[in-house]
């Protein structure tokens, strides 16, 4: 199925998705969230045209038939990730929501005063307040990883701030700043010497390259449905099953019991006792078809696409005067994630003089202040890349930013 899809043209890709065959502007984006193919809209349409009904609460056959389609979206996402069990997938809201969903019921269960958390100062906030929360409440101290300027952590940073009371680490697999991989199996490997576990934010890797749990060895893992060509209002949390079982329930009510008395209440096994309440079975049904059309893709072309429209951004950036490019200068190092300053020019004026020409970028700290600040920058604009972006696109946003200056009346 591979080798057939890498086969189609990026018009045929293209032609997959409504909204880029109707916008007529440059989508670069991406890292906020994705756009769907038509099969993961048909997926959602089809789950409320024929089979809506409430999941695991009726016996009757639309109720069965819902129940089937949300817990084999489940099997996808196993599958998907490499997990050895559907009682490790547990589905909630996004990557905010399961990462707040292990901070409350692990780390609050588990963290105490004198114990270390562990924070990669690339961190997007939802991978970070949580664990300030955690730290305050605990009586925990809160330490940082620091990077280098180019985005990097270096094997004596991580030597120096992890150590033996070092608890839990909470860093992304891929920066939604700078792009950069990051040395998970170093960390990994180093946190579980001394006993501690490891959170890991995926929602910007996954999205661009195979994620195997197993092999990375992950304790928790989260990403969420929209960047991954699926609807937004669903994400994953990823958790070793002997965590998961030991973990107290993040949210109470409908459907995440066995039973419940005067007095108190028994607990559903995994993963339901963390899916209170009316499930996103439609969302779970998207992500599902989303799941299928990237293995259709393939990671191989993914990551083909990827090199090839960044080394081109990057290059053609490298060239236009006063522009600066935040993180490393190897294309092959930003996983599609491009950001930059423009001297004299705020990030916002860059953004709307793009959106003007029909460029789509972000502009800000991206969710991302303490790196920010770390890296000396105060804001940055940022153009993020998917592979059904185009070389031509690519080059309307280096014309689009070959011309920022000029607009603001700048004569060099």
């Amino acid at each position: 199925m591979q080798q057939e899809h890498i086969k189609r043209t990026i018009e045929d890709i293209r032609n997959d998705f409504p909204l880029l065959i109707k916008e007529p502007t440059a989508y670069l984006d991406n890292a906020a969230t994705a756009h769907k193919p038509a099969s993961v809209l048909k997926a959602e349409e089809e789950f409320y045209v024929n089979h809506n009904a409430n999941p695991m609460r009726g016996f009757y056959p639309l109720s069965i038939e819902a129940t089937d389609i949300y817990e084999n979206a489940r099997k996808e996402v196993m599958a998907f990730i490499g997990a050895a069990s559907e009682r490790e997938i547990v589905f909630t809201r996004n990557a905010t929501e399961s990462l707040n969903l292990v901070a409350y019921s692990y780390g609050l269960s588990n963290i105490k005063a004198g114990d270390e958390i562990v924070v990669a100062i690339s961190e997007h906030h939802s991978n970070m307040l949580p664990w300030q929360m955690v730290a305050r409440v605990t009586g925990a101290e809160l330490k940082y990883l620091e990077c280098s300027t180019d985005g990097s952590y270096t094997d004596e940073e991580i030597e120096k701030v992890i150590g033996e009371k070092t608890k839990l680490v909470a860093i992304a697999q891929v920066s939604n700043v700078l792009g950069r991989c990051n040395p998970l199996k170093k960390i990994i490997q180093r946190v579980h010497v001394n006993g501690g576990t490891v959170v890991v934010d995926a929602s910007q890797s996954i999205p661009h390259m195979q994620v195997d749990v197993k092999d990375m060895d992950a304790d928790f893992l989260v990403f969420s449905g929209h960047k991954l060509l699926g609807p937004m209002g669903i994400g994953v949390l990823y958790g070793k099953e002997e965590l998961l079982e030991a973990m107290p329930p993040f949210l109470t009510g409908g459907e995440m019991i066995d039973s419940v008395r005067r007095d108190g209440a028994v607990y559903a096994g995994l993963p339901h006792k963390f899916e209170a309440g009316t499930v996103n079975a439609a969302g779970a049904a998207g992500l599902a078809e989303a799941i299928r059309y990237i293995n259709g893709i393939g990671y191989d072309y993914i990551k083909e696409r990827d090199v090839l429209l960044t080394r081109r951004a990057i290059a053609g950036l490298k060239d236009i005067p006063h522009v600066n490019i935040i993180g490393s200068d190897k294309a092959d190092e930003h996983n599609g994630i491009i950001t930059f300053t423009i001297d004299d020019v705020h990030p916002h004026d860059i953004s709307e003089i793009l959106a003007s020409e029909g460029v789509d970028i972000r502009a800000g700290h991206h969710c991302a202040q303490p790196l920010h600040d770390h890296l000396k920058v105060r804001s940055t604009a940022r153009a993020s890349l998917m592979f059904y972006n185009t070389e031509e696109e690519v080059d309307r946003f280096l014309r689009s930013v070959a011309g920022v200056r000029s607009k603001l009346g700048w004569t060099e």
